[in-house]
């Protein structure tokens, strides 16, 4: 099992997970953070960290995002989208975006 990051982190990326994280598995993108499958150990500390509620264990997935399980693990693979294991600010609109739905049209690969 691993977790996974879910469209609410869309517009905000929040890191506050990051620093929790014993293993390092989250991965930045421009507008999101996403955790690589081969590297979660499914502790779920990162869970109650993040601000949005962004984060699942990956059979907790509500139906609505389940295609978050495979963009994760294909983004934190691709080119850019690097190892980040120290907390950031989060994006400058980050407020404006957190409870905003339908946010996939916006992420930036």
């Amino acid at each position: 099992m691993t977790h996974v990051v879910t469209e609410q982190c869309i517009r905000c990326k929040y890191t506050d997970c990051v620093d929790v994280c014993p293993v390092d598995c989250f991965r930045e993108g421009p507008n999101m953070l996403v955790i690589d499958p081969d590297e979660c150990i499914d502790c779920a500390v990162c869970i109650p960290e993040c601000p949005v509620n962004a984060i699942y264990a990956e059979e907790d997935v509500p139906a609505d995002q389940v295609a978050f399980t495979a963009l994760n693990a294909e983004l934190a693979r691709a080119a850019g989208w690097k190892s980040i294991t120290k907390r950031k600010p989060a994006l400058d609109d980050a407020e404006e975006w957190k409870d905003k739905p339908g946010k996939l049209s916006e992420l930036v690969r």
